[in-house]
């Protein structure tokens, strides 16, 4: 049986691609070559290192480490990887490997929970991972250095522009205080036929309000013709909803945004569509040309049918969501192609898209969108799909999806973030955090980390001020009705906008681009779907916390660290963290702490969210941003 080793017994693993350290990173270009250095205490016993590496599905080889020297006890060994030989002329693949220790009477194995840091076992588990991209893979420059938010368009502001008006639909005129249309439990049938009124007009004359938090990115819910308040039933895709203005209120939109310095990411729902659409026409109000009673339909093939072609297959057994055919050349095409949906509204004016359950898009229509999006923007579209996971090693449907191997996804919305925020914050322990920080730094291409849409909330989760003053007492027994009407007390409210300052702080400063979801900054709560989506408060907000978002904006966007700078998590010890960005021109350490003692930690700064000299210390349940006074310096 293998007993804990001692730290001085612990070999080194470090990494390095042209002279330059690499041991944080996994994720490497196909022309690189990697250099591994292992050092290895004499204490260890070990005679030889062996890499034992396999591509993914396939066999292991193992490949024996040169030794190079002796220093003080120390053992070196060394072994350089081409990129370009692993991938045997591929462009691009992902692979999985660990070092064996040698001791003669037995083998110890690196065992990694986070990509980085690792234990030596007796057997061999969880392997190192290592990807390899195109190597003209790039993510927009544009992107990485702005402010996202994301606004679902029914809720935001009611503009004073010409919208259509449809007698099939419930206008709740009660923007302050009327709630959301809900079924009486999750999973029964809802028409989602109660509008609130906001549209695209509205969002066009809150420009400055934008700009007072530094958004620089624009995303929108689903803005085509569809039955539904939230539009994710496409209607026709070549067509903007009139209840938001329509193509009119949409162009005016685009001009407002670009003389703002905004730019615009639409909600690509490529996945279904709705029953009662042009394509499908379940209720035939398009004529009776659509796939479902027709089946001579051009649309026909689009959609998935039961052998006897009298049932077709839904999104996740929603009847009013047939979905779309993948293997639809003819659908791929009138979406995906040249000439297409995706296209269109790229050359009319928008700058990327994100892709609704980016899991359930087979590789071909991924394939063919980035080719298409890169050559009808020249390089400048974002593609920013819906995973819920770490999507380097996304398995979906039996398949490991290749979204980073650069013909895909620029980016993908991190909720594997999201879910470490919140743990963090609610039982006050840094590792899972920390661990989840390193695991996708060390999996993702660099220029995807910079790029990721780092979010607390969207319109499919609770609101993040409701869960972080909930906490652990959530009540999940509780019914739709009682949730529709159900506030936080005074004392979990003031708890929440707390920790929501944490949070946020976090979501800012870490890589990747903050995605706030509107009103979040403004103190807005809500539970599950639909509750999430209530109306912006508007001479409502939390005046302090939407000053503190503000800043944060400020601080974000005036600090090219938090753009594409270095990272490196320093500590994560029970409730403290402190990590650190840098670039040539400056260095940032942010520390949080969620204990309920105060924590020392020794640098010379200013704490940019206070504007005041760095103490040494950082107080229980308190978050600081210090620039570090020696700015100039290019190393941790």
């Amino acid at each position: 049986m293998l007993t804990k080793l001692t730290v001085s017994a612990m070999p080194t693993i470090l990494k390095y691609v042209d002279g330059k350290d690499a041991s944080l990173r996994g994720a490497f270009s196909v022309e690189e070559i990697i250099d591994f250095t292992v050092l290895v205490p004499r204490k260890l016993g070990a005679s030889a290192v062996v890499l034992r590496i396999c591509k993914d599905g396939e066999g292991d080889r193992d490949l024996p480490l040169l030794f190079a020297k002796t220093t003080e006890g120390i053992d070196e060994y060394s072994i350089s990887l081409s990129c370009k030989e692993l991938c045997g002329g591929e462009e691009s693949g992902l692979f999985f490997y660990e070092f064996l220790f040698l001791r003669g009477f037995d083998t110890l194995f690196t065992v990694t929970q986070n990509q980085v840091d690792f234990t030596l076992e007796s057997y061999s588990s969880q392997r190192f991972a290592l990807s390899v991209y195109s190597f003209d893979h790039t993510v927009p420059a544009w992107f990485s250095g702005r402010i996202m938010y994301h606004v679902f368009v029914d809720r935001f502001f009611r503009g004073s522009g010409a919208v259509e008006e449809r007698d099939d639909v419930i206008i709740n005129e009660d923007w302050e205080n009327g709630i959301p249309q809900y079924p009486e439990k999750n999973g029964d049938v809802l028409a989602n036929n109660m509008f609130f009124g906001g549209n695209l007009w509205g969002i066009a004359e809150k420009m400055d309000y934008l700009k007072s938090l530094g958004v620089g990115i624009l995303y929108l819910s689903p803005i085509f013709r569809s039955y539904s308040n939230h539009k994710y039933d496409t209607g026709d895709y070549l067509e903007i909803d009139g209840m938001f203005g329509g193509e009119e209120a949409f162009r005016h939109l685009i001009k407002c945004a670009k003389e703002a310095d905004i730019r615009i990411v639409l909600d690509g729902v490529f996945n279904h569509t709705g029953n009662n659409s042009r394509y499908f026409d379940r209720f035939g109000e398009y004529g009776g040309g659509g796939a479902y009673g027709n089946p001579d339909s051009p649309y026909r093939n689009w959609y998935c049918w039961s052998p006897d072609g009298s049932k077709y297959e839904t999104w996740w057994g929603i009847e009013i969501l047939p979905k779309l055919n993948p293997q639809s050349k003819e659908c791929r095409d009138f979406l995906a192609g040249r000439g297409g949906v995706a296209e269109r509204y790229i050359k009319m004016g928008i700058d990327g898209w994100r892709l609704d359950v980016a899991d359930e898009l087979s590789n071909e229509f991924l394939f063919e969108l980035r080719d298409t999006v890169k050559n009808a923007s020249n390089g400048e579209g974002i593609i920013i799909g819906e995973v819920w996971e770490n999507a380097a090693l996304k398995e979906a449907y039996g398949h490991r999806r290749q979204y980073f191997g650069g013909k895909q996804l620029d980016s993908v919305m991190n909720y594997p973030l999201r879910n470490g925020i919140l743990s963090y914050l609610l039982d006050g322990d840094a590792t899972f955090l920390a661990d989840i920080l390193k695991e996708i730094y060390a999996t993702y291409p660099r220029c995807v980390c910079d790029a990721l849409m780092n979010l607390l909330g969207t319109h499919d989760t609770e609101r993040i001020l409701t869960v972080l003053g909930e906490g652990n007492d959530r009540n999940f027994e509780e019914s739709n009705e009682i949730l529709s009407t159900k506030h936080l007390t005074e004392i979990q409210y003031q708890k929440g906008i707390a920790l929501l300052k944490m949070a946020a702080t976090i979501q800012y400063t870490v890589y990747g681009v903050p995605s706030v979801f509107y009103g979040d900054e403004a103190g807005l709560e809500g539970y599950h779907d639909p509750f999430c989506r209530r109306p912006y408060p508007w001479g409502r907000e939390n005046q302090d916390l939407l000053r503190f978002y503000q800043s944060l904006g400020k601080i974000r966007t005036s600090h090219s660290a938090f753009e594409a700078g270095d990272f490196a998590i320093d500590v994560a010890e029970n409730g403290f963290l402190a990590y650190t960005r840098w670039n040539e021109k400056e260095k940032i350490t942010v520390l949080v702490n969620r204990d309920s003692v105060e924590h020392a930690f020794d640098l010379n700064g200013v704490d940019l969210l206070s504007d005041s000299v760095y103490s040494g210390v950082i107080l229980p349940n308190t978050v600081q941003v210090i620039l570090h006074s020696t700015a100039k310096e290019k190393k941790l």
